[in-house]
């Protein structure tokens, strides 16, 4: 089998790995990255509807969840998102601002993949597709990788490889096992930025709601996100959904205000003094829409005219709706989660250099670090960030 030598190794060709790699060819280290799947960047691809929600016009460390806080910090401040902006402008890529300052291509997610694809190209750094590593080992000179096609000896090895989420574009725990592997800590693995599902029980409750889209704002302990919610057919999912799943802990209740912007009780009582002879469904269909209004309803037992109800069950119809007490069965898991909670821990990494205090030449960046953004283009800022600081020390 063939023996390769290179300064510098990265495994995972995507968002972290190649903007690595562009950085550490540009400081003329001899630079491959390998990935085992047959495309590049498949996460850049079909993110944002194709579009990539690449970053955010408001990068701050309170986006980013991790057992410690702190880590972020360095990377965001030393390659932010006006410096990726600039890269983008420097290829005249188009893009446009969305809801909360998320920006996305006005074309194609492909226009950033080839970007970082030329950037690579121009600095020197290689890229081995279709290439699955089956064994990495220390030795004195650094790391020795074994391929499926050849050994590679490097002095710097980089992972890349991304978290759990999304196995059928490839995913998987490589990097957390390679951690282990060599000693360091990894914070428990979980799916972030989900659908929540519901029991059975809970799914007949509200059967035929799927498809129906709201204003909502969703709490849990001291999290709090005012985004869309949308029900699906196994429980609920949309923006502020997808945002608290990544604090939520399974066997917790979430509130749930359906009706940020209105007081329902308030409505309830002044329908009642004003309109004692409409009925309880017709003043929530001015609030929610119809499907969900007539059900609710009915769940808080409230039917007849306004004039018949008692203020206890008017209050339990609003609370239905202001302060929603809801127990997610669990989430949809890795299959349809944006991203990965957790990885190997920061303690173990420099947040200057991401390289592991106790594996001099062992670096990780990206998903697989216990770095975990918001929805909104933080997640890639991440990738950038890491990958571009890896990159001035390898």
């Amino acid at each position: 089998m063939a023996l390769h030598n290179v300064d510098v190794l990265i495994i995972g060709a995507g968002a972290a790995g190649m903007m690595c790699a562009i950085e550490a060819a540009k400081r003329g280290r001899k630079t491959l990255v390998i990935d085992h799947a047959k495309k590049l960047a498949e996460k850049i691809r079909i993110s944002g509807g194709g579009r990539c929600n690449f970053t955010n016009m408001d990068i701050t460390p309170k986006n980013y969840l991790s057992e410690n806080p702190h880590f972020c910090k360095s990377a965001l401040n030393r390659y932010t998102n006006w410096d990726f902006i600039g890269l983008m402008s420097e290829y005249e890529i188009a893009y446009h601002e969305r809801d909360h300052g998320q920006l996305f291509c006005d074309d194609s997610a492909q226009q950033i993949i080839d970007m970082l694809e030329k950037e690579c190209r121009k600095a020197g750094a290689k890229i081995r597709l279709n290439t699955k590593v089956e064994g990495v080992s220390k030795n004195d000179g650094g790391f020795l990788v074994m391929s499926d096609e050849d050994e590679i000896e490097c002095e710097h090895l980089v992972v890349a490889s991304g978290g759990l989420s999304i196995p059928k574009i490839g995913a998987s725990n490589f990097g957390l096992k390679l951690a282990e592997k060599m000693g360091l800590n990894v914070i428990h693995p979980r799916p972030a930025l989900v659908p929540f599902t519901f029991d059975q029980e809970t799914r007949d409750k509200l059967s035929g709601f799927q498809g129906i889209a709201l204003d909502s704002v969703i709490t849990y302990k001291k999290a709090e996100f005012r985004e869309a919610l949308l029900f699906t057919h196994k429980g609920l999912s949309g923006p502020s959904i997808l945002q608290i799943s990544s604090y939520w802990t399974p066997g917790e209740t979430v509130q749930v205000n359906l009706a940020p912007d209105t007081d329902v009780m308030a409505v309830l009582k002044k329908a009642k003094n004003d309109q004692p002879k409409q009925e309880a469904q017709t003043v929530i269909s001015q609030i929610l829409p119809k499907r969900l209004a007539v059900r609710l309803v009915e769940q808080a037992q409230c039917h007849g005219k306004m004039a018949e109800l008692s203020d206890k069950k008017l209050q339990t119809l609003a609370e239905s709706i202001n302060n929603w007490q809801l127990l997610p069965s669990g989430t949809e898991g890795y299959k349809t989660a944006e991203v990965m909670s957790g990885g190997v821990d920061t303690n173990e990494l420099s947040s200057k250099t991401f390289e592991a205090k106790k594996v001099p030449g062992l670096y990780f960046i990206g998903e697989v670090v216990d770095v975990t953004g918001h929805l909104g283009g933080f997640n890639f800022q991440w990738a950038w960030s890491s990958g571009w600081c890896a990159g001035q020390f390898v």
